[in-house]
């Protein structure tokens, strides 16, 4: 990706949750998810061509990226139920 730049952004209270929330949802960093929003409001990502992509069997930017979801969910699943 190149050089890399680091940018502060003030966020009010609800929409600092917002993102809280979806970052734990995607089991993401919370720079991911504004990063995510802010290639698609500049049309550097295009869901269409994504969902296509997915589709096609092409690599993703991140080949590895699902490779321990599933025991991410057993462990959390773990944690919420009794011994």
């Amino acid at each position: 990706m190149g050089h890399q730049m680091m940018l502060s952004v003030r966020l009010d209270p609800a929409l600092e949750a917002r993102v809280s929330a979806e970052s734990r949802r995607r089991g993401v960093t919370k720079s991911e998810v504004v990063k995510d929003a802010l290639e698609r409001v500049l049309g550097l990502k295009n869901p269409r061509e994504l969902l296509e992509q997915v589709r096609s069997g092409k690599p993703m930017r991140r080949p590895g990226a699902s490779a321990s979801t599933g025991a991410g969910l057993k462990a959390k699943l773990r944690a919420k139920r009794p011994a």
